[in-house]
């Protein structure tokens, strides 16, 4: 068990000793100037990619305020309408009243005055 152990733990240690091993730069200049130029072209497509990124993202939320904003139009107009809808139905209750009243009025006998 103890052989086994330390098997393990040599192996580690052998690993970890090859991972940490620093990288062969490149042997010619023109390699390193293909490489140099090779990261260009992709950090130049990641920003291009990000700045896609951004327009998109602020078109949507171009989108989303012209949505709330139609959405609050509408709420408006709705309250605007049942208030007129209200008003309407308080003016025809109130004209109803005054024609009831005016029926009882004219179906109700005037008093008599009583003989002397």
């Amino acid at each position: 068990m103890n052989k086994l152990i330390a098997t393990l733990i040599a192996g580690l240690f052998a690993t970890a000793a090859f991972a940490q091993t620093p990288a062969t730069t490149p042997a010619t200049p023109a390699v390193a100037k293909a490489e140099a130029k090779e990261t260009k072209a992709v950090a130049k497509a990641d920003a291009k990619e990000t700045k896609a990124e951004i327009k998109a993202e602020a078109k949507t939320q171009k989108v989303a305020a012209e949505a709330n904003k139609d959405v609050a139009v509408a709420k408006a107009d709705e309250k605007a309408d049942k208030a007129d809808a209200h008003a309407k139905a308080a003016k025809t209750k109130a004209k109803a009243h005054a024609k009831a009243e005016k029926a009882e009025a004219a179906a109700t006998p005037a008093p008599v005055a009583p003989a002397k």
